[in-house]
């Protein structure tokens, strides 16, 4: 072999070896691009957003930090730092919304009312209810009025007592009497004006003691001293309550009977404490009767109790009604029908757009494109149409979430609850501080999805 073919055999084996070289490196070069391509999707380019967590589109409590599929096969979704929805409350892509079952209703200006119906108890007229008793003391030995339930007419008698007192009492009047009647003529001055003194005393004794006018005249004219004399009631009413008995001792102070007037009576109803806003004293009431149906008596509220009733947690309206032929009895129920009182231009959303909690009222807002913003409102009455006035927090032309709320209010929750544990691992560490307390070990990095590093299996793993 010549010199110059074993010099071009040389030639042709390095060239052969460069190119095998160079191709092994591109070919590597372009594997590991691709490999780091593909498995770093999350690695933003020069100004797009950062990705902040990947979470399931049908199930917010799966969140990863690599992309993937859930536990129903669906793709994953990114969540970005700093998005509008995020901003703003909570973002949910139209097929969740659909799903969930989302229905809105605008923040309009309308007029409220409220028909309340309510229970209520006949009772007396207070100011028409009254006692007799006795002032003087002895036994009574003839009763007029003998049992409860029995109409008494005002001057009709009650009962014939006997009393030593009251005999006592007409013999003075009888001697201040003859006595006046001598020194009336008398030249003193003093003498008759003694005289009569006695008989005004002995007078207005008698009329303490309950004994009418027409008695003592009768006792001027008659001069005889009566055993026993005659009570008469001084009211006209119903007889509710009575404890007194022939032959039987009373005493000075007795409560011998009690009469009501039930020509007029109170109608008691119970309203609730959400109804309270709507009735005012002066307002006009329908009153039924389960005795009479179909009619209605008109009647007026009159006075509304400061305080609740305990046993049944309500507050007493009254209304006062004419009861001529005695038809409405004491404790008869009653339904009552009352109007409340319109309220006029006022801005209302759904009864149902409201959850309630114990710190307060909270209102989802439709923002569009699927965003969501929890807020805080004050509310007032609520109307029969199931709309309640809006405070504070709302504006007129907003819309509003009327159902699946409580979906929204765990999504807003899980979100406030993913951000502030991001934000714990994002946290610097703490230096040392006083003696014996060392500053915390970081949080490690969530793992990225390069190779050797494996995704989380489940949320745990995330936020460990």
């Amino acid at each position: 072999m010549t010199k110059h073919s074993k010099m071009r055999i040389l030639l042709v084996t390095v060239g052969l070896a460069a190119a095998l070289g160079a191709g092994y490196w591109l070919g590597a070069g372009r594997q590991e691009h691709g490999a780091e391509a593909t498995t770093s999707p999350a690695a933003p380019a020069q100004g797009e957003r950062k990705i902040k967590y990947w979470k399931s589109s049908m199930d917010p409590t799966y969140v990863r930090n690599a992309p993937g599929k859930d536990t129903m096969g669906m793709d994953l979704v990114p969540v970005y730092e700093g998005e509008a929805g995020e901003a703003a409350g909570i973002a949910i892509d139209p097929v969740t919304i659909q799903n969930m079952g989302v229905r809105t209703a605008p923040v309009t200006r309308r007029d409220l009312r409220r028909s309340i119906r309510a229970v209520g108890l006949v009772t007396y007229e207070e100011q028409s209810r009254f006692s007799i008793n006795s002032k003087i003391e002895g036994w009574i030995e003839r009763l007029y009025v003998n049992q409860a339930g029995q109409f008494v007419k005002k001057g009709q008698a009650l009962m014939e007592i006997y009393s030593p007192e009251l005999v006592a009492a007409q013999q003075e009047y009888l001697l201040a009497l003859d006595s006046s009647k001598r020194l009336a003529d008398s030249a003193f001055p003093a003498a008759v004006d003694g005289a009569q003194r006695m008989l005004e005393a002995a007078r207005t004794r008698l009329s303490y003691w309950d004994i009418s006018d027409a008695q003592i005249r009768e006792l001027e004219q008659t001069r005889r001293v009566l055993k026993r004399m005659t009570l008469y009631s001084s009211f006209s009413g119903v007889v509710t309550m009575k404890q007194a008995y022939e032959g039987m001792r009373v005493m000075g102070g007795e409560e011998l009977f009690q009469i009501s007037d039930i020509s007029k009576v109170w109608i008691h109803a119970d309203l609730y404490e959400y109804e309270l806003p709507w009735v005012k004293p002066g307002q006009p009431a329908l009153v039924e009767f389960p005795f009479a149906p179909g009619k209605r008596l008109s009647g007026k509220i009159t006075y509304i109790y400061p305080y609740v009733q305990n046993e049944t947690r309500t507050v007493q309206a009254r209304i006062e009604l004419a009861n001529p032929g005695f038809e409405l009895k004491p404790d008869m129920y009653a339904n009552v029908l009352i109007e409340g009182r319109p309220v006029a231009g006022v801005l209302a959303v759904p009864g149902n757009a409201v959850l309630n909690s114990g710190k307060g009222q909270t209102i989802f807002v439709a923002l569009g494109e699927g965003r969501f913003e929890p807020r805080a409102v004050e509310t007032g009455v609520s109307g029969e149409e199931g709309y309640v006035q809006v405070l504070s927090g709302l504006k007129e032309g907003e819309t509003v979430v009327t159902s699946a709320q409580f979906m929204l209010d765990s999504e807003s929750k899980l979100r406030e609850a993913i951000q502030k544990m991001m934000e714990t691992q994002a946290a610097p560490p703490v230096e040392e501080g006083h003696e014996g307390h060392t500053a915390p070990t970081p949080a490690p990095t969530p793992p990225t999805g390069h190779e050797g590093h494996a995704a989380p299996q489940n949320n745990e793993d995330l936020f460990k």
